[in-house]
């Protein structure tokens, strides 16, 4: 395990707790929520993951620095994934939680509630875009297998529109930045000067593109627009959800801007070596982690991820004018415009 992911709470700001909670069988190996003093108790920037110790190792680790986790009297969460929101579900249920989440992730949980599984319909919809139904089927299979949480998923108490709550005697801005998912808020305490950025800017990853349920409507389009954001506000010390706190969000948003024109060029390359190719040929031509692994490396989940990010990347081409795409049988045909 990282040492950013020891258990405990780490104070990170004056009244501010970062709070690593345990991710299991998961390659990130932790989440990160933030505990914030308020005067009247504590506010959580994300709620982690309804696992069978997640609670338990939110509670020591709030002790240990002289809080009870049933002062928590509210969660603002950054996205609707599993590991930010099951653990606010279940705050609510036992200590009268409120839950407070993106307004544009709405239609994300309204689906999720009304499939009550954990197949990533969206994610599927574009393998078999990209011209691999193969793997659509086995990834379907594996998360037709998994056992859905029905008690962590639950609308909240408020959806939230980008702008300024006051939390306690603190001021946070919650400002939209879509792109991993379509109603990702970051929470940017300005008097402060951190910025708690969910999964929009992690500090040695690029998160996944567009991993929801909903329409796919150029998600990688969407982060780039919100990277650029980031760049046109203050800068601020970096509190990511995954991973080491950072020095500088714009420092690491700019990193990210910078990955995905080499990505975007490399992914260009492809289609200039090969001609026109569905995006799951060209996943196969490049190069994945940061070490650079063979896509026949990677597992069939992240497989998935890959050629998602792949189309993703594809789909700016040819919104940029750099590329085109026609219609196959097989799977959506890019090539150089």
């Amino acid at each position: 395990m990282s040492d950013w992911a020891a258990p405990g709470a780490h104070e990170v700001s004056d009244g501010v707790f970062r709070v690593p909670l345990s991710m299991p069988n998961d390659g990130l190996h932790a989440i990160n929520v933030y505990a914030l003093e308020t005067g009247d108790g504590l506010a959580l920037v994300d709620g982690g993951w309804r696992t069978p110790t997640g609670l338990d190792e939110l509670t020591s680790a709030l002790a240990g620095v002289g809080h009870d986790v049933s002062s928590i009297h509210d969660v603002y969460v950054t996205h609707i994934h599993r590991d930010h929101y099951t653990l606010a579900v279940e705050l609510r249920r036992r200590f009268g939680t409120r839950v407070h989440l993106g307004r544009d992730e709405a239609p994300g949980l309204h689906q999720l509630l009304e499939i009550a599984s954990n197949v990533p319909v969206t994610s599927l919809q574009q393998l078999r875009r990209s011209g691999d139904p193969e793997l659509a089927a086995l990834v379907e299979a594996m998360a037709e297998g998994e056992a859905f949480d029905a008690d962590g998923w639950e609308k909240p108490d408020v959806w939230l529109d980008p702008g300024e709550y006051a939390v306690g005697a603190r001021r946070l801005e919650a400002v939209a930045t879509p792109g991993h998912t379509k109603g990702h808020l970051v929470y940017h305490d300005l008097d402060a000067g951190i910025l708690f950025a969910g999964d929009h800017l992690l500090p040695t990853i690029s998160p996944s593109i567009g991993f929801e349920l909903g329409e796919w409507e150029l998600p990688l389009g969407s982060y780039l627009a919100s990277l650029e954001a980031i760049l046109q506000r203050p800068d601020a010390r970096l509190l990511p959800a995954h991973g080491a706190p950072g020095p500088s969000a714009h420092a690491r948003a700019t990193e990210l801007l910078e990955h995905h024109d080499v990505r975007l060029g490399e992914t260009s390359r492809v289609l200039e070596e090969t001609g026109a190719k569905t995006a799951s040929a060209v996943a196969r031509k490049l190069t994945w982690t940061r070490r650079r692994r063979a896509y026949d490396e990677l597992d069939d989940f992240n497989k998935m991820i890959a050629t998602c990010e792949t189309i993703a990347h594809l789909d700016v081409l040819v919104d940029r004018g750099l590329a085109q795409v026609a219609a196959d049988p097989d799977g959506a045909l890019f090539s150089l415009a």
